[in-house]
């Protein structure tokens, strides 16, 4: 005897919860960049703060070294970190939304499957279109 087949309407739930969650986690890796980044860029400015105004300094431009000066450097990290926090904000407030879609949607995939069960069409007062 073969279980019953899930209906569509709950594939369907299924499916954006599972595409929810692939999104949180892309988000959740993203900030990890960034924090290793912001990590990096910190220790950079460190070591840089550490030198005297006039030894010489270089960035990194792709496979070679460009000559530049302490204060050129210093702005250019320190614009960096503010924009690696910017981002961390705007991804903390994708991740708290996220979350609570996520906590949404399994709310109402357990909703649907209660007042449900196994039928092929979803409960009366849920809309998936919506």
């Amino acid at each position: 005897m073969s279980s019953p087949q899930m209906p569509p309407w709950l594939q369907e739930q299924i499916m954006k919860l599972q595409q929810s969650q692939q999104s949180l986690q892309s988000v959740m890796t993203q900030k990890q960049h960034l924090e290793m980044e912001k990590a990096e860029t910190a220790k950079a400015l460190d070591e840089l703060k550490k030198i005297a105004d006039g030894d010489a300094v270089f960035k990194q431009a792709g496979t070679v070294l460009i000559k530049s000066t302490k204060q050129e450097l210093i702005d250019e990290l320190e614009e960096r970190t503010e924009m690696a926090k910017t981002r961390v904000t705007v991804l903390d407030k994708q991740e708290a939304r996220l979350k609570e879609s996520l906590k949404e949607q399994e709310t109402k995939i357990t909703e649907m499957m209660k007042s449900g069960s196994t039928s092929s069409t979803p409960p009366a007062e849920d809309n998936p279109r919506k």
